[in-house]
């Protein structure tokens, strides 16, 4: 019975692993630098090759809906799981397949190994991203510059000339188009700004966060300027401590995070926007004896807790506020001298109420308006007693005439609705 040939492309894969089997117990103490370089580069070469062949193999594989073997959903996921790869790195390399069959000059500098996976991965993006309505040989000028660009540049430099092709081939084009591009990639920005923090339950916040490109920018350009040697070197010997050896070597991430600690911590509370009447700032509460010394620990406005080391230092240098019990404070009863609640009695509310005092409201402070007890129209006097934090909504309800008001022990308020 006749057996089918194999197909070319299976053989050359076979002959592939067979010559990777003769060497694989090759020793390579042998080599000598030359070869040892040669053999680096020819290497590279030959998986760019191997990259191009999986590519035309991909698309060949969508074509004829090989992800049916097993009825997968994609023939990423039909590669990803054959294969043992992640999904995400299986979806990249069929993406790249897809702009490898669009875009013929790239795929075969791949297939010579002119170019690198990572280079023909940025040159397919780039030539994705240009106008529909260019012209056929607009996109081919594009396609041969940057595969000339890849013989000198590495994929970072490839995606700067990338954005800026059209200069090149179609400068007449290229300012309208970058002009909406940009415009376009700024709105989309303002709308996938986000903010994420948490606490990890260790003592720290870990956190991510996506803005503009110009915002980034700007925080960067912060960091960097309180991570910098002659900063940080000044910083330890105002605050006494040691510089350690090397520390103009540190790690950058390292260095960063200690300036992104120091930029939180010198923030001028002043200057950072009110809520509820008090500035955006931490209020630490501290007995007097901590502050003077002590080992116990201060609380946090928070809700968390710092060492009594810490809260001493951020008394004397931070953006912080401290609250001591037990020693000289403000003077927080004001009387019928004020209508409006003050700054420190702003902060003291905030300490003992812990936010809004409605039964199982959780509004933190700073979400809070400072309530009068006894309206201060009659004769309510502005002062802690007479005082309570209520969020806007159980502000407004408790002036509201169809409801009852009870204050109890615990100094929480219940609401009844009067029948």
């Amino acid at each position: 019975m006749a057996t089918l040939a194999a197909h070319p492309i299976d053989g050359a894969v076979a002959r592939v692993h067979s010559a990777l089997d003769a060497v694989a117990e090759a020793p390579v103490w042998s080599m000598g630098q030359e070869v040892t370089a040669r053999v680096l580069v020819e290497i590279a070469r030959a998986e760019a090759r191997l990259v191009e062949l999986r590519s035309r193999a991909l698309a060949h594989a969508e074509t004829i809906a090989v992800r049916e073997r097993n009825a997968s959903p994609s023939l990423a996921v039909w590669h990803a799981n054959a294969t043992r790869s992640t999904k995400r790195e299986s979806f990249r390399e069929v993406r790249l397949a897809e702009g490898l069959a669009r875009h013929g000059l790239v795929r075969e500098a791949l297939g010579r190994g002119d170019v690198n996976a990572e280079q023909a991965v940025v040159i397919t993006a780039a030539l994705e991203v240009l106008p529909e309505d260019l012209e056929a040989g607009v996109v081919e000028q594009a396609e041969k510059a940057l595969v000339a660009y890849a013989e000198i540049h590495d994929a970072k430099a490839l995606k700067v000339l990338g954005r800026r092709i059209l200069d090149v081939v179609a400068p007449e084009v290229a300012e309208a188009w970058e002009a909406e591009r940009l415009a376009r990639e700024e709105r989309e920005a303002e709308k996938a700004a986000v903010f994420r923090i948490r606490e990890d339950g260790h003592g720290r916040y870990r956190g991510t966060f996506t803005v503009p490109l110009v915002v980034g920018q700007m925080l960067e350009k912060v960091v960097l300027a309180y991570a910098a040697p002659k900063h940080q070197i000044a910083h330890r010997a105002s605050t006494g401590a040691e510089t350690p050896e090397g520390a103009r070597r540190r790690p950058s991430a390292v260095r960063l995070g200690e300036a992104f600690v120091e930029l939180i911590e010198r923030l001028d509370p002043a200057a950072l926007p009110k809520a509820g009447g008090v500035n955006a700032t931490v209020v630490v509460t501290m007995t007097l004896e901590s502050l003077t010394g002590g080992l116990a620990t201060a609380a946090l406005d928070t809700g968390g807790c710092v060492s009594a080391v810490t809260a001493r230092r951020l008394a004397c240098e931070a953006g912080i506020v401290p609250v001591v019990l037990g020693g000289r404070s403000q003077p927080l009863d004001v009387g019928r001298s004020r209508r409006f609640f003050t700054y420190a009695q702003r902060l003291a509310l905030l300490v003992r109420d812990r936010g809004c005092t409605a039964v199982d409201c959780e509004a933190p402070p700073a979400m809070c308006h400072a309530h009068h007890d006894r309206p201060w129209s009659p004769d309510g006097r502005t002062d802690l007693v007479n005082g309570r934090l209520l969020c806007p909504f159980h502000h407004r309800r408790i002036h509201d005439p169809d409801y009852d008001v009870d204050v109890g022990p615990d100094n929480e308020v219940r609401f009844h609705r009067r029948t």
